[in-house]
């Protein structure tokens, strides 16, 4: 600092020491142009380099997420016994003699839907009858059919079929 090459400033208890910039040589208007064109060479090469890091992280981010070839060989190997047990299942199913043809599915249908009706109509008959009854009673409905023995298909949790 004492011979002129370096500068010194104090602020309070500090001191900054700091190259003097006015012994350096001063740039023309030519070097600072071409030094502008380097900087924007470069900032376009970190741009170019960026983009390509965040390409390449991109990839292996893809590639750590896949799967591996042992885990694919385990998987295409789950895949073909699941298969082979399919195919198995599938000729045993060709292969049964007792298959029910169209037409006697179409008679167990009606059947079905004939005992429906009937049990339908049943319920009816006997729901208006009760009530019938119950209206000259002098106790509940409850009390009613526990004195009697009727059993309705509510108590055993029997729903009837939908049409």
């Amino acid at each position: 600092a004492q011979q002129g090459r370096v500068r010194e400033k104090v602020y309070g208890k500090q001191k900054i020491y700091f190259a003097d910039q006015e012994q350096l040589p001063a740039a023309s208007d030519a070097e600072l142009r071409g030094l502008d064109g380097e900087i924007a060479a470069r900032s376009g090469q970190l741009q170019a380099l960026q983009q390509s890091c965040r390409h390449m992280e991109a990839e292996l981010k893809d590639l750590n997420s896949s799967m591996t070839t042992p885990e694919i060989a385990r998987e295409i190997e789950a895949l073909r016994k699941d298969c082979a047990s399919y195919t198995e299942k599938l000729e045993r199913i060709k292969s049964a003699t007792n298959h029910v043809t169209p037409e006697e599915k179409e008679k167990v249908c009606r059947e079905q839907q004939l005992y429906r009706r009937e049990w339908r109509r049943r319920k009816r008959m006997a729901t208006e009858l009760l009530d019938a009854i119950l209206e000259g009673y002098p106790k509940s409905k409850k009390q009613f059919f526990e004195e009697v023995g009727i059993e309705t298909d509510e108590d055993h949790g029997v729903v009837l079929p939908a049409t």
